[in-house]
C-alpha cells in the first residue's frame, strides 16, 4: 500500500463543500486525510489510516487524528445537512426521483463498546449477533443515486432498567442520600425513555426533516413495512406527494371510507380486473 502524502485533489475538491463545518484548518486537513485513507486503505481502522500518513515537518500525533475525527467542533446533523445541499442541485430536473427509506442490521461481533451494538437475536441470519440497527434515507433517479440521511437507533434500556427499579424499591427512604441516590436513578430512566425512539419514529423524522428543507420537491417516498407508520403516511400526502409500501395481508387499510384487510381488497381488486 503506496504512503498518503497529500490529500489527492479530487477528494480536496469534493471535502471544500464542507469546510464551513469544521472549525480548525488542521482538524479539517486530518479528516480530509481520514476520508482519503477510507476510500483507498484496504484497511479502514484509524490505526492503519494513520500509518498511511506521511507528513510535512513534525507529524501530528494518532490522538489528534482520533480527535479531529470523532470528537472535536463538529456536528455531524450539519454535516449531512450540507451533504443535501451539495447534492440537490444535481437532483433537479433529472426526471422522475425516488426517495428510499430503508432498515438494516450493521453486525459488529467483536465491538461490544460501539454505539447501539448489542447483543440479540438476528432473525434474517438465524443467530445471536451483535448489531446496531440503522435506518437510511437514499434518494436516486435514472443516472444517479445518494445517501441523504443515515441513523443509528440508540439501544432500549428502558426494560432492563424498569426491572432494575421495581427490584431494588423500597416503602420508604431512612437517609437523604438514599433517597438522593433513588432519584437520580428515576431521572435516568426518564431521560433514556425520552431519548429512546422507534425506527417508525426514526423514519418520520427523516420525513419531516427532508420536506420542511424543500432540497426534492418532486421525489415521492418508497419504503417497506418495517417503518411504514400512519402518521408519516399521512405527513408525505400532506405534502401533495405520493408513497408506496408493502404491507402485511393482515393489515387494515382505508378503503372508501371502511377499514378492509388488504387480502380481502387484494381478492376484490383481482376478481374485478380479470
Amino acid at each position: 500500500m503506496l504512503p498518503i502524502i497529500e490529500v489527492p485533489k479530487t477528494i480536496a475538491l469534493g471535502m471544500e463543500n464542507y469546510r464551513e463545518v469544521f472549525c480548525r484548518d488542521e482538524g479539517f486537513e486530518y479528516v480530509s486525510r481520514y476520508v482519503t485513507g477510507l476510500i483507498v486503505s484496504p484497511n479502514k481502522t484509524l490505526q492503519e489510516i494513520y500509518d498511511l500518513q506521511v507528513w510535512e515537518g513534525d507529524a501530528p500525533s494518532r490522538r489528534s487524528m482520533h480527535g479531529s475525527v470523532f470528537e472535536y467542533g463538529w456536528d455531524s446533523g450539519d454535516l449531512i445537512k450540507q451533504h443535501r445541499q451539495v447534492i440537490s442541485g444535481s437532483h433537479r430536473g433529472q426526471g422522475r426521483e425516488v426517495i428510499s427509506l430503508d432498515w438494516t442490521f450493521s453486525h459488529h461481533d467483536c465491538g461490544p463498546e460501539i454505539y447501539g451494538n448489542v447483543k440479540r437475536y438476528d432473525y434474517v441470519e438465524r443467530r445471536s449477533s451483535r448489531y446496531q440497527t440503522v435506518v437510511t434515507a437514499v434518494i436516486s433517479n435514472t443516472k444517479v443515486i445518494d445517501g441523504l440521511d443515515v441513523v443509528v437507533q440508540s439501544t432500549n434500556v428502558t426494560e432492563s432498567e424498569q426491572e432494575y427499579l421495581k427490584m431494588t424499591a423500597k416503602d420508604g427512604y431512612q437517609q437523604m442520600d438514599e433517597a438522593g441516590e433513588r432519584l437520580l436513578e428515576l431521572l435516568h430512566h426518564q431521560k433514556h425513555n425520552l431519548e429512546y425512539k422507534k425506527r417508525t419514529d426514526i423514519a418520520y423524522e427523516m420525513v419531516v426533516q427532508l420536506e420542511q428543507e424543500g432540497l426534492f420537491p418532486e421525489a415521492n417516498y418508497a419504503f417497506d413495512n418495517g417503518v411504514l407508520n400512519l402518521d408519516m403516511t399521512r405527513y408525505i400526502e400532506g405534502c401533495g406527494k405520493h408513497w408506496v409500501s408493502e404491507i402485511e395481508c393482515s393489515r387494515n387499510i382505508h378503503w372508501y371510507g371502511k377499514w378492509q384487510r388488504v387480502d380481502w381488497l387484494e381478492e376484490k381488486l383481482r376478481h374485478e380486473h380479470l
